[in-house]
């Protein structure tokens, strides 16, 4: 079953539907489903889909001049071009006045093998394709590549492309329609394992429970997820040892630029371009406090891929217990245990999103257009943090939010912590709202006073059920 995409779906039908040549580019990181997008897409069109490999491009000439005449035109069964020249001649000549879709996924491939292919390309679009009623699709896996190569005022395809599309990983919202079965709390759980990247989603079965899903993916020599990591670290860098000191030092709690640096063991240089590498594919991200973006003294970096996070926090220390076949204790033991600890950040994430979604169906007091955190000094200059914090820029308010995934139910010392940080975000900002998240619940004195000192309060139901569409 195909699930959400519906936005990106849209552009591409919005886009299929003009006359005359049209060209999108769709990237994003590996296992985000751009695939599963086109083929979804193409469903009911005449048109073709080719995946390049890794392969010389005559090789992909070959094989893609193959598909498109099984594809497009049958009853030339046999012919075949090794020259992406008279290919595309023939791709003119064969494309009528009804609209044809011609999709051509893991372009870098083919780009890398021969430094001349795009420019070959760029030659076919303008004399031949661009005259015809094409939609031609090109996508790429290798972010960087596609940037730099593709989109980029350098690239020989740059001003050639109709719109682009960036495949980012499923919201929490549309993440949990791979499990509808679950609870609410569990489905947060899958997306905070998965990062909300589509083929993870799919290896969860909800006829399991999510103990099973999680020992099966993550602490089982067969799993799915088991050697993933070091899969696509392969796959987008030619020596991880370093990428992967970096990502390790992170999820055990470095966060900062020179504590990361002295706990891998490497240059201040070496970090940059990793880390900047990292963030370009979508591993690391690089956190500002929101209302004090300008301090440099507070920038730290986190590991903001779900999988990648759950996976360097857990599965490394428990590799000897899993190949000798006891993922299932390790996980019961050393894993179950913090989950509820593992998901704080996540669900902070959630809350945000949720906030920002909410505010702009008009149901807040006012419409945040940036919504993050805040850390900084407390007003006795003690370290504190406040978890949501969304601000309207054009009316200078605020709503603050603390958010709780915990066993227990959210009582007065959380209240009074959170009351406490009143007025620590910029004071341009007038706070209008404060909400407190919990997904436990909350003790009796919170419910009967948590009205009369200004707070909303919110259980994981009402981040789902209020969104659903």
């Amino acid at each position: 079953m195909f699930i959400g995409r519906e936005a990106e779906l849209g552009v591409l039908e919005s886009t299929y539907q003009k006359t005359g040549f049209q060209m999108t580019v769709i990237y994003g990181r590996r296992r985000i489903g751009k695939s599963t997008l086109i083929r979804k897409f193409l469903e009911g069109k005449r048109g073709t889909y080719y995946m390049a490999n890794q392969m010389s491009l005559e090789a992909n000439v070959r094989a893609w001049s193959a598909q498109f005449v099984e594809d497009v035109t049958p009853e030339l069964e046999g012919v075949i071009f090794d020259n992406l020249d008279l290919f595309f001649q023939f791709m003119g000549k064969h494309c009528s006045d009804e609209k044809i879709v011609v999709a051509l996924d893991d372009i870098p491939y083919i780009a890398e093998a021969d430094t001349s292919f795009l420019s070959t390309f760029q030659r076919g679009i303008d004399t031949i394709l661009a005259k015809k009623n094409i939609y031609l699709i090109l996508c790429g896996s290798a972010v960087s590549f596609m940037e730099k190569e593709i989109l980029s005022e350098k690239s020989p395809l740059f001003g050639r492309r109709s719109n682009q599309i960036f495949l980012k990983p499923f919201a929490y919202w549309d993440a949990a329609k791979f499990v509808p079965r679950y609870s609410y709390e569990e489905k947060a759980i899958v997306y905070g394992v998965t990062g909300g990247v589509a083929k993870y989603l799919t290896v969860f079965d909800d006829s399991q429970s999510l103990e099973d899903n999680l020992v099966n993916q993550f602490f089982s020599p067969s799993g799915y997820l088991y050697e993933e990591t070091t899969n696509l670290l392969n796959q987008e860098f030619r020596n991880i040892v370093m990428y992967n000191m970096v990502i390790d030092v992170c999820a055990n709690g470095a966060s900062r630029a020179n504590e990361i640096a002295n706990k891998a063991h490497m240059s201040s240089a070496s970090l940059t371009y990793i880390l900047k590498n990292l963030m370009m594919v979508g591993v690391i991200s690089k956190m500002e406090p929101i209302t004090d973006e300008k301090n440099r003294k507070k920038c730290i970096y986190e590991i903001t891929d779900g999988m990648y996070k759950f996976w360097y926090q857990f599965v490394p220390s428990g590799r000897a217990a899993i190949e000798m076949g006891r993922g299932t204790v390790y996980y019961e033991k050393n894993v179950k245990p913090r989950l509820h600890q593992y998901m704080g950040h996540i669900f902070e994430k959630m809350c945000q999103d949720y906030i920002l979604l909410r505010g702009l169906d008009g149901g807040l007091p006012c419409v945040p257009n940036q919504v993050g955190s805040w850390w900084g000094n407390d007003h006795n200059r003690k370290q504190a943090d406040i978890d949501v914090v969304a601000i309207d820029t054009m009316s200078n308010k605020a709503i603050l939010g603390e958010c709780k995934f915990t066993n227990s139910p959210v009582g007065k010392e959380v209240i009074d912590t959170f009351l406490s940080r009143k007025g620590l975000i910029n004071h341009r900002y007038e706070e209008v709202m404060h909400v407190i998240f919990s997904v436990s619940g909350y003790t009796t004195w919170v419910q009967e006073n948590a009205a009369g000192l200004g707070i909303e309060l919110l259980g994981i139901k009402d981040l789902y059920e209020a969104l659903r569409t």
